[in-house]
């Protein structure tokens, strides 16, 4: 019988403000994640890491190697042991085909190791430029994932603009609920950090339901070699991560055309028309839906700067000298981002810019600081 007394559960429940006594974090409600969805989600998110780290290391301009990432079921409290005090969020929720929060988590040290090169300058200071760099650097990291969340649900799933701030601890945007924790271990020019990464247990949900089928069975059936001893796309490939880019019937990826599926006895392969393959089908169902979009487009041929009283003395005549030589190319910005550089033709009466160099996405984060 209890006297009455807080226990030691009880009292870390309290302290780390996880909703009051008696919380039980495996009957805490239906938002909790089964182990069968974490493993069926694992699959997605980890045949991403090749292009995840690819994208790292042209954003830092240096080698970047992101290990097989650790996907598992957690909470806030449970979360919170694991964290720094000081931490860089960036908010990435998703908006349109799933729904629900989505951030990205990273110490100010690996979050400094990201921005500083990407701007170019060294002793870089957690300020808006170095966040608006790690903004840039998740949204590019984070398209491979997107892409093949958005294969593995059989829908477009689009995310909001990114949101980034450095923050305490506990001024963390977290999921409520059970949530999905991936941890990719990163290294950066010879140096370990790591990144985590949070997805609403309604993502997972949605994710894990289409690649496994409704159990993690499929998912893992589909990564078995054929019976002819060829291994199949797989489920990568499916998704546009695998290697090979080419396209594979569903009887393929469960057994082989032609074969009994699973071993059964007396039952035949459904032969299903082709998929259609290729990387990048996922991103082009997402861009179609922003063709119509009208963005300003500008061209800058040079900037200067003058005190007010040279700017209150100009007159007529009077001529201004930019920090552009005579032929060097001009800027070309869309919604005053700077994208390519060009040089300047005339068509009838007409001013125009041909384009001769699209600006990489680590120059336009340069140009944000």
């Amino acid at each position: 019988m209890s006297d009455g007394s807080l226990s030691q559960d009880e009292i870390d429940a309290l302290l780390q403000g996880s909703g009051g006594m008696g919380f039980d974090e495996e009957s805490a409600g239906g938002d909790d994640l089964s182990d069968q969805q974490i493993r069926a989600f694992d699959t997605v998110v980890s045949a991403t890491v090749d292009s995840q780290g690819s994208n790292f290391s042209m954003l830092v301009n240096s080698p970047v190697s992101m290990g097989k990432p650790t996907v598992s079921a957690s909470r806030r409290d449970r979360l919170f042991g694991e964290l720094d005090e000081q931490l860089v969020q960036i908010k990435l929720d998703y908006t349109s085909g799933v729904s629900g929060d989505h951030l990205y988590l990273m110490s100010t040290e690996t979050a400094l190791a990201i921005a500083g090169p990407m701007m170019g300058q060294d002793g870089v200071e957690l300020n808006d430029a170095a966040v608006n760099a790690l903004q840039e650097a998740i949204s590019q990291i984070h398209g491979p994932v997107s892409t093949a969340m958005g294969e593995a649900a059989g829908a477009t799933i689009m995310t909001g603009a990114p949101e980034g701030r450095s923050i305490g601890r506990d001024e963390l945007d977290l999921p409520t609920g059970g949530f999905a924790k991936v941890e990719y271990p990163v290294t950066i020019d010879g140096s370990q950090y790591r990144i985590i990464e949070l997805f609403a247990a309604d993502i997972v949900t949605a994710v894990a339901h289409q690649t496994s089928g409704g159990g993690a069975g499929a998912a893992q059936q589909a990564q078995q070699p054929a019976a002819g001893g060829q291994a199949p796309g797989g489920l990568a490939a499916m998704m546009g991560g695998g290697e090979s880019g080419g396209s594979g019937s569903m009887a393929d990826m469960f057994g082989g055309a032609g074969g009994q599926m699973g071993g059964s006895p007396g039952v035949q392969s459904v032969q299903f028309p082709n998929l259609q393959g290729g990387q990048g089908s996922g991103e082009q169902g997402n861009i179609s839906l922003l063709m119509d979009v009208y963005m300003e487009m500008t061209v800058e041929l040079g900037r200067t700067r003058k005190l007010i009283k040279e700017i209150l003395g100009m007159g007529e005549g009077t001529i201004i000298e930019l920090d552009k030589l005579a032929g060097e190319p001009v800027d070309i910005l869309v919604n005053h981002k700077l994208i390519a550089k060009g040089e300047v033709v005339v068509i009838d009466e007409n001013f125009g810019v041909r384009v001769t160099e699209i600006v990489s996405p680590m120059e336009r984060v340069s140009n944000m600081s």
